[in-house]
């Protein structure tokens, strides 16, 4: 058996970012593992230390992206495969692009985060499946291999859960809940240098292009209120966050 993640390097959610030019400036900013990516490789780890055979990771994104990869490996990955490519890339030129790769390396399964944080999109795992042609489960939270080429997967809806069966391979994305990751330890680290880390360059030329970044900014209305008699500030305040923040 051989179970594939394909992972993304993102921003550190704590990190301060800034517009230059139009476009958000990652000079100086910490780049981690996706975070739902992280559930994925330590679901990848999971099957192969239960059922066996070979855990694979892949990235396609620039230089950068190699310290995602050294993550997974230091968590217990087998060994990583790199696209190398420049730039923004839509995720429909990413999945056919990494189709290709995921095709000769014929996993029993793949997983992957459930939404990309930097693109704040679902759309990886599903386009990947389509150019595989393969089935896919979004937002699992567990996950059982059966006999016969199949696997039972428990998925989140809207409304609830929904368990299923799909044939294999198929395409799996992560959810909060599928399981806690593991931490690399120092031994695992040092290993993550001498596994196999294979760079392919690749030049593809993306759908989308953007035109224009932007960071989010809300702004403070700073409203006060009259604290002359408690007990109707208290009241206004009330009225305020029910009917106009809307968070009560």
């Amino acid at each position: 058996m051989k179970f594939l993640a394909v992972v993304r390097q993102v921003p550190d959610g704590e990190s301060r970012l800034k517009i230059e030019g139009g476009k958000v400036d990652l000079s100086g900013v910490t780049m981690i593992l996706d975070q739902m990516d992280e559930w994925a490789v330590e679901e990848v780890i999971r099957l192969q230390e239960k059922h066996g055979g070979e855990s694979v990771v892949v990235a396609l994104g620039p230089e950068r992206f190699e310290d995602a990869l050294r993550t997974a490996l230091a968590m217990g990955i087998d060994r990583a495969i790199h696209l190398v490519a420049e730039g923004y890339l839509d995720p429909i030129t990413q999945a056919e692009a990494l189709a290709e790769v995921i095709r000769a390396e014929a996993p029993t399964l793949v997983f992957t985060g459930g939404q990309q944080a930097d693109w704040d999109a679902q759309a990886l795992g599903p386009a990947l499946a389509e150019a595989l042609g393969w089935p896919v489960v979004s937002w699992t939270t567990q996950i059982e291999l059966e006999g016969e080429g199949h696997a039972k997967a428990k998925h989140d809806l809207d409304e609830g859960a929904e368990v299923v069966r799909v044939a294999l391979p198929a395409v799996f994305t992560s959810q909060q809940g599928l399981n806690e990751p593991r931490y690399p330890t120092l031994p695992g680290i040092m290993k993550a240098k001498r596994k196999e880390l294979k760079k392919i360059p690749v030049s593809l030329q993306s759908r989308v292009e953007i035109l224009e970044q932007s960071i989010q900014e809300r702004a403070r209305l700073n409203r006060m209120i009259d604290g002359k008699d408690p007990v109707a500030a208290a009241h206004e305040l009330v009225r305020l966050l029910h009917e106009e923040a809307k968070v009560i």
